[in-house]
Parts: structure tokens; C-alpha cells; sequence
């Protein structure tokens, strides 16, 4: 039994909306670093299904390429986030005012 491409890429869909929506009303750094990290799964998500779909092996390559740019975003976005936090004491995006000492 095969699973349909158009069941992956609404699922992808549905992810990435979740993950715009979450970035757009969410005001904590963390969850917005997590709606880009969601937002980057769905479009990981999608790649794999049309390469699966036409058997090239191009799309699941870039997607290791996506990991691996995705892992080196979280590992500088939560090193800048200690850095804010440890200076401003919140988290808070309205809060943090960068151009402020």
C-alpha cells in the first residue's frame, strides 16, 4: 500500500502554516526559533515526498544540506539567545532593544 504524495505535501502544508502562524504571534525568541525550525522541517518534509515520487536521490540531498544548515542556526540562534538573555534578562521580542547597551 502506497501513500498518496498529495497526503505528505498537505501535511507539509499544514506544518508550515503552523509554523508561520506560531512565528507571527508568538513573542518569546525561543518559539519563534522554533516556528522557523518547524517551518524548515515541513519544507525538509516536502523534498523528501517529490523524491521519493520521481526516485532522485537530488532531493533528499538538499535536504541534508538543510539539516545541516538548520542545526548550525539553532546552535548560533540559541548562543545569540544566552547572549540577550544574559544582558537584557528577557526573552521577550517587544522587550529586547537591540540598539540599546
Amino acid at each position: 500500500m502506497v501513500v498518496p504524495i498529495s497526503y505528505y505535501l498537505i501535511l507539509s502544508a499544514i506544518l508550515f502554516s503552523i509554523g508561520v502562524a506560531a512565528f507571527l504571534v508568538k513573542r518569546n525568541i525561543i518559539s519563534v526559533f522554533m516556528s522557523i525550525e518547524l517551518m524548515l522541517n515541513a519544507v525538509n518534509l516536502s523534498f523528501v515526498a517529490f523524491a521519493h515520487h520521481w526516485h532522485q536521490v537530488s532531493g533528499q540531498i538538499f535536504v541534508f544540506f538543510v539539516m545541516v544548515v538548520a542545526a548550525a542556526e539553532a546552535a548560533v540562534g540559541l548562543a545569540i539567545i544566552i547572549a540577550v538573555f544574559r544582558t537584557r534578562n528577557t526573552l521577550n521580542v517587544d522587550s529586547v532593544d537591540l540598539m540599546k547597551l
